[in-house]
């Protein structure tokens, strides 16, 4: 995906809770592990991409489903889940003695984050994960990324065969939901593709538009399914206008808001404005900010592909203190590739231990 340089910072909250957390983390132990739209696991997410994550070595063994090695952090609303990159990650580092470098993965770890949701295991994996964050009375994020002709045959390309594919892929994805709790961030690039070069043009874009304003209404008849649209970043997608005019062609009135940033670097101050312009536009739809890598800033408009000296942005909460942003979500799964970008990266999607404590040891706020 050319558009997001996915990117924010970390601002750790030394609270008692969180150093409680921090602590009782610390004795835990598994394998590192899987993070792609059609992996069976509760794990992490593409970085936009359909790529699976690293698995496990040979000989080491992964914290299971329900293994609750990971806590819930006190009064969060978001779900944290153990079975992330990150988190089978730190495991595996500890279980080597290398515990320096697994306290500094908890930065991430023991942070809720989104699961990415792309192939046709969807369905099991909303259900598994959703079931999980309601037994510890959390919500689960989900992206939604399955559109046809997704990221324009780029590092992430895929995405379902055709229209009637998809349509009945929601479908089933929204069945799985059921009435549980979930926030849904709804197909990253969707609508920014067909406002760049990529050659989502006419009937094509009209097509998708119509895919996403389905995808929004079948959502939203589950009562506990929050969904926001996709609206770009204010590098990728400089017009308001036009990018108000695609959103209502994709269904943002019957949506939650829209979401901005996603997988890229740009402050949270310069989101929050860029998402205010949106706003005005769409008879003030409120929107979420993804901050997974925000803290340093961008490095420039254009690195948006693993640039270096990145850092985490602000933890995940709905207690944003500022008018019509529902919350800063960890979008993005911090650590994961955003693809082989020519300096021998993993492909997008797989976990970069040195990438990920860069990351987390830069921690800057947001």
């Amino acid at each position: 995906m050319r558009r997001v340089g996915r990117g924010a910072g970390f601002r750790l909250v030394v609270g008692a809770a969180l150093l409680g957390l921090l602590t009782a983390v610390a004795g835990c132990s598994g394998g590192s592990g899987g993070g792609s739209p059609g992996d069976s696991g509760d794990a992490g997410s593409p970085s936009g991409g359909g790529s699976p994550a690293t698995a496990a070595p040979a000989g080491t063994a992964s914290p299971g489903p329900g293994s609750g090695t990971l806590p819930q952090i006190p009064g969060q609303t978001f779900y944290v889940s153990d079975q992330t990159s990150a988190a089978r990650q730190s495991a595996v580092l500890r279980g080597e003695g290398r515990t320096a470098e697994a306290d500094a993965l908890l930065r991430i770890a023991a942070q809720p984050s989104s699961r990415w949701l792309g192939d046709q295991a969807a369905r099991g994996i909303a259900d598994q994960v959703s079931r999980r964050a309601a037994e510890a009375d959390r919500t689960p994020v989900f992206v939604v990324y399955n559109i046809p002709h997704r990221d324009c045959g780029l590092y992430s390309a895929g995405g379902a065969s055709d229209a009637a594919a998809y349509r009945a892929w929601i479908t089933g994805l929204a069945e799985a939901l059921g009435d549980r709790r979930a926030w849904v961030v709804l197909e990253p690039d969707a609508i920014a593709h067909t406002l760049d070069g990529c050659g989502v043009k006419g009937d094509a874009a009209a097509e998708r538009y119509g895919l996403l304003a389905f995808a929004v209404q079948e959502l939203k008849k589950r009562p506990g399914v929050r969904v926001y649209l996709d609206a770009g970043n204010p590098g990728w997608t400089p017009d308001p206008s036009a990018v108000a005019e695609a959103l209502r062609r994709s269904g943002i009135a019957a949506a939650d808001g829209f979401a901005v940033n996603v997988s890229n670097f740009f402050t949270t101050d310069r989101n929050v404005t860029y998402g205010a312009q949106l706003s005005a536009l769409l008879d003030g739809k409120h929107f979420v900010v993804d901050t997974s890598r925000n803290g340093n800033g961008p490095l420039n408009a254009e690195a948006w592909c693993n640039p270096p000296g990145r850092a985490l942005g602000a933890p995940p909460t709905t207690e944003t203190g500022r008018p019509g942003v529902d919350a800063y979500l960890w979008i993005k799964n911090p650590g994961e590739s955003d693809g082989e970008c020519g300096r021998g990266e993993p492909p997008a999607g797989e976990f970069w231990l040195p990438y990920a404590l860069g990351l987390a040891k830069a921690g800057a706020g947001g």
